[in-house]
């Protein structure tokens, strides 16, 4: 029974439970059942809320009863990442020096979820503050991908993307500020969505309009396209807590799913013009890309021009940009909560925790703002590689997923690359904002997991959407999680 309900869509639950086929506490038991199973090999959770969310379920059972009007995922777990805030749950942000923290609020996106029916099931695991692109820490350890559990599930919303690919959760939130989604979905072979920048609120405090530099998005992941988009369906929208935040679409995304995308066209990067690219990926993504073809997308191979290379892009953007955020945070948290990250308290954070916040308090504000400056050439490169097309494809990550214990590969292709910051393609659509979703693109021969990135023009993620659905009907990834035909 377990088995038949937590790799089941969630669409495909929520309808049920409407129908009155399967009772939400049916639906939760089964989940908190699996985890019992898979989470010593995964470790996909820092905490569990197990009673609260039985206690949920029993009054969804309720209202289904009642004849309540129900939300869009009336009864349907969900995962929270552990940098959000779940009301009277854990908040440790990955960090032994947070580790009896406890949210006295919701944020929007977790009001909005569950304001739609959704039972969270506690929170996942994540690097500490979510610096890392790996989900390690030393609080829990390191979460694995489903698929190998001596690899890493990728950052920094590892342990959600890791909680859906396992049956854990057929839906799980994550943030994202240099890819911390769509890494994690790609190495875990689930459905990530980075919306547009603002479309789902990031109502942080005390600082509201910290979310900018880099774009920071909340969103989505899921086993399918469609359950991701249903949940951005319900996060989405404006909210007086984010100044940047942004109206719906005109255009349910759930909705999407189903549209044509046979008029749609794409642009083919295998690279972005500066990133060394593993046979492996190469291989799985130019399958994707074939899927896309065979479906009737016209699609055609388009030169990026970023105005960088891979080294200047990183130091001249992301560097100062991540350094100036850390040394911010280190010092509201000195003031605010007595943790001093770079005094007392250091041995309590990993090394480049530490690090990024000496060197953040010593870049001046002027160095800091003058790194908008080749991020406008990168905004305008990826514009120009969109001019005339309706979409970019290109891969997630330079590589498959790699053992634990190491930040990244230190070469790729024969090419040597920063291991913390030099093998994913996803922090260049942070600096700009553009949607982009990574969605499965197969598996190596090692069985491992490969994600194709389809980035839209900004505000098009029913664009985005479209094409990752129609690559799913083309080329299913279901039946490729471990345990999933059991």
């Amino acid at each position: 029974m377990t088995e038949d309900i937590v790799f089941r869509p969630a669409t495909e639950l929520a309808a049920d439970i409407r129908d009155r086929e399967l009772s939400p506490v049916t639906v939760v038991d089964a989940f908190l059942d699996r985890i019992d199973e898979r989470e010593e090999k995964v470790n996909a959770w820092i905490t569990l809320a197990r009673e609260r969310a039985r206690e949920q379920a029993h009054e969804a059972e309720r209202a289904v009863e009642r004849g309540d009007d129900l939300g869009p995922l009336h009864g349907v777990p969900v995962a929270i990442k552990d940098l959000t805030e779940l009301n009277g749950v854990g908040l440790t942000y990955g960090t032994p020096a947070f580790a009896d923290h406890v949210a006295q609020r919701d944020a929007v996106a977790v009001q909005r979820l569950k304001e739609a029916g959704a039972i969270p099931l506690g929170k996942t695991n994540t690097p500490e503050f979510g610096l890392r692109v790996v989900t390690d820490n030393q609080l829990v350890g390191p979460t694995a991908t489903p698929f190998d559990p001596e690899r890493n599930s990728g950052g920094s919303s590892g342990g959600s993307a890791a909680a859906v690919a396992a049956g854990m959760a057929p839906l799980a939130e994550g943030s994202d500020a240099g890819g911390s989604i769509r890494i994690p979905a790609s190495f875990c072979h689930a459905v990530g969505i980075k919306p547009t920048y603002g479309r789902v609120p990031v109502d942080s405090r005390p600082n509201a309009f910290g979310s900018h530099t880099p774009m920071t998005h909340k969103g989505p992941i899921a086993r399918t396209v469609e359950d991701a988009a249903t949940m951005l369906d319900v996060l989405a929208g404006a909210h007086p807590r984010d100044p940047f935040s942004i109206p719906d679409s005109d255009e349910a995304f759930a909705a999407a799913v189903d549209r044509d995308a046979s008029e749609l066209s794409v642009g083919y990067s295998p690279n972005l013009g500066i990133f060394p690219i593993d046979s492996r990926v190469e291989s799985g993504v130019e399958r994707a890309v074939d899927g896309l073809r065979g479906a009737g997308l016209t699609v055609e191979e388009v030169e990026v021009d970023l105005g960088h290379t891979l080294e200047e892009l990183i130091e001249e953007t992301s560097v100062p940009m991540w350094e100036a955020g850390i040394a911010a945070l280190a010092e509201r948290l000195e003031e605010t909560a007595g943790v001093e990250i770079t005094g007392e308290h250091a041995d309590q954070f990993p090394p480049h925790v530490t690090e990024m916040a000496e060197s953040g308090t010593e870049r001046s504000a002027v160095e800091y703002l003058r790194a908008d400056e080749p991020r406008t050439e990168v905004y305008d490169g990826v514009e120009a590689a969109l001019e005339g097309t309706d979409l970019l494809v290109c891969p997630v990550t330079t590589v498959p997923p790699f053992e634990h214990g190491i930040e990244g590969p230190s070469e790729v292709a024969g090419t040597p690359v920063n291991p913390e910051s030099g093998w994913f393609l996803t922090s260049v659509f942070n600096l700009t904002g553009h949607p982009a979703a990574s969605v499965p693109a197969g598996l190596t021969d090692e069985g491992l997991p490969v994600g194709v990135q389809i980035v839209g023009h900004r505000h098009a993620e029913a664009d985005v959407i479209a094409a990752a659905a129609t690559l799913e009907r083309e080329h299913p990834w279901h039946d490729d999680y471990p345990g999933a035909t059991n």
